[in-house]
């Protein structure tokens, strides 16, 4: 078979005119009919760079999701479906003696935190004794991994059995995105319990703008008061100067005031009232007394006499002899007239001896302060107590490698050398002093009953120690005489100890009991290192407080008014 071209015939005139009735019916909406012209092939390589363009798009991110971050996507896709999650429980609110809150729960309006932050009373000084709080904590993708608030330090701290609640759970259910699409309770968390504290927080607030009052117009570094019933041992009223802003502290936030109060010599962080250790001065010489009626070594009604200093002859260097000095030439003195003159000569005599008259020696000295609770911790919890320290020949050996002296048994008899107190300790000790020789374990919660010890005191010497004191406060040259008042009859001892390099500072002290005839209350005032040419004394910043309690507490002034 042969191919070939097909010859052009010729189109003959029958063929050009059709029956109409022969044309084909096409659809022209469905493009019947028409021809079809042939695609460009560059309009197909343009399609098809388009489409594995977005195909090795799809393959990178693929390559992204599973490869790079796949792991991290996992976690969140597994973890963000259906979770359970706790519910942070409020914590306890903390209320003063009249139902003034000083610790409370609020809404964080910053929205940093999801869950109830702690709010604190605005009163100034009262920091250290109710502290604050740490907060839960969230890791990146926002699980908590501590779910309690942590109490660091005072009352947050002490009482956490009693402020802690106990958490609750729920299950929450998110979208892909991440979006809270549902929440479902699985058990609810219960708010911690009341705490009302037997602090009265107006008072406590009144005693540190008083305190900081006399260290700016003294020179005082700092200072701390305490207020003990000294039947109930509740605290009625606590402060430590300086202090700092507890809700700063719980927050953690404003680095530079946290970073101020690291750097204040002044340590406002330390409940000096409670933890901070001092000389005490003279304001141990009840105790000295006390021990010398109880050994007999002394008749309270024989007289002393004070001529300003004695003297004792050495006996290796006579021309050397050992000065110890009265602060002032006092004269003739009984018991009685030597703790309200404060005279170092009669507590030499009586504490170390001297002429005619033995003392009482080293040994049982630190046998009656022991008694006391000096150097002992009185059991608060509210912050950490330090325990003191005794002047001793042990302590002196263990410290010094040295022997003990006479000198060092009259200086310990005044409160110096070595010995070292706090605040609370010394208060406890003078309110067995007050209620009749009943060592008391101090404490804060209101309507509490103390733990307490029967010292057995003899309620005869007891009476002359009180006699002392209130006539420290009323009779001429008494050393207390800024606490002498018309409302109510004051016992209290002043003390000044030297302290510092040359003995250039002095610690000023005020401590005692009201009202004389029947005592419901102990006091403490402590002012620390002011210059010792300082004229302002510890008894007459405490003269201050009683005045702000004769205006603002008379409840207190006169026990026999019902407290409102």
């Amino acid at each position: 078979m042969k191919w070939h071209r097909n010859k052009k015939l010729p189109v003959e005139f029958d063929e050009i005119l059709l029956d109409l009735s022969n044309l084909p019916s096409f659809n022209i909406t469905r493009l019947e009919g028409r021809r079809e012209l042939p695609v460009a092939s560059r309009n197909i390589y343009v399609v098809g760079a388009i489409f594995l363009l977005v195909t090795i798009g799809f393959f990178l991110r693929i390559y992204l999701l599973q490869i790079v971050s796949g792991k991290e996507y996992r976690t969140i896709s597994d973890n963000n479906s259906v979770s359970k999650t706790v519910i942070i429980a409020e914590r306890g609110v903390v209320n003063d003696r009249y139902g003034e809150p000083l610790i409370w729960n609020d809404y964080d309006l910053t929205n940093k935190y999801d869950f109830p932050i702690r709010s604190y009373s605005d009163r100034m000084g009262l920091g250290q004794l109710i502290g604050y709080v740490s907060y839960p904590k969230k890791d990146k993708y926002g699980f908590y991994y501590r779910t309690e608030y942590l109490g660091r330090t005072g009352v947050e701290s002490a009482f956490e059995s009693i402020l802690h609640g106990e958490n609750g759970q729920k299950i929450v259910e998110v979208d892909a995105l991440g979006k809270v699409v549902g929440e479902h309770v699985v058990s609810v968390a219960v708010p911690g319990g009341e705490l009302k504290l037997s602090i009265d927080a107006s008072l406590s607030e009144a005693m540190y703008q008083i305190i900081s009052g006399a260290v700016e117009q003294a020179g005082f570094r700092s200072g701390a008061a305490a207020i003990i019933d000294v039947h109930t041992g509740e605290m009625l009223a606590m402060t430590s100067f300086p202090s700092y802003d507890p809700e700063v502290m719980a927050d953690g936030d404003d680095i530079e005031k946290i970073n101020e109060y690291n750097s204040d010599p002044r340590f406002p962080f330390l409940n000096k009232a409670v933890s901070g250790l001092y000389t005490p001065g003279s304001i141990v010489k009840p105790f000295v007394a006390y021990g010398a009626l109880a050994e007999k070594i002394i008749d309270p009604d024989k007289i002393i006499t004070s001529t300003g200093k004695i003297t004792i002859p050495n006996p290796y260097n006579p021309e050397n002899p050992s000065v110890y000095r009265d602060w002032r030439v006092q004269g003739q003195m009984t018991m009685r007239e030597g703790i309200a003159f404060s005279s170092n000569v009669y507590f030499y005599t009586i504490g170390g001896g001297f002429g005619d008259q033995p003392g009482l020696g080293i040994i049982k000295m630190d046998k009656y302060f022991n008694l006391f609770g000096l150097g002992d911790k009185t059991g608060i919890n509210v912050a950490t107590e330090q325990e003191g320290t005794i002047p001793s020949p042990e302590w002196k050996q263990k410290v010094f490698g040295d022997e003990w002296r006479l000198g060092d048994t009259y200086f310990t008899a005044i409160g110096q050398y070595g010995f070292q107190q706090t605040p609370l300790q010394m208060l406890r000790a003078y309110a067995a002093i007050a209620n009749g020789g009943f060592l008391l374990t101090p404490h804060v919660v209101m309507e509490n009953t103390s733990a307490e010890i029967d010292l057995h005191l003899d309620e005869n010497y007891l009476k002359i120690i009180h006699e002392g004191m209130r006539m420290t406060v009323n009779y001429p040259g008494g050393t207390a005489r800024p606490l002498e008042r018309n409302d109510v009859a004051i016992a209290a001892k002043s003390g000044t100890a030297q302290v510092g390099e040359g003995n250039a500072y002095v610690n000023s002290w005020a401590a005692g009991f009201w009202p004389y005839e029947k005592p419901k209350y102990a006091f403490i005032m402590m002012m620390e290192n002011a210059p010792s040419s300082n004229t302002l004394g510890a008894t007459r910043v405490m003269g201050d407080v009683f005045d702000w309690m004769a205006i603002n507490r008379p409840q207190y002034i006169n026990p026999q008014t019902s407290e409102q």
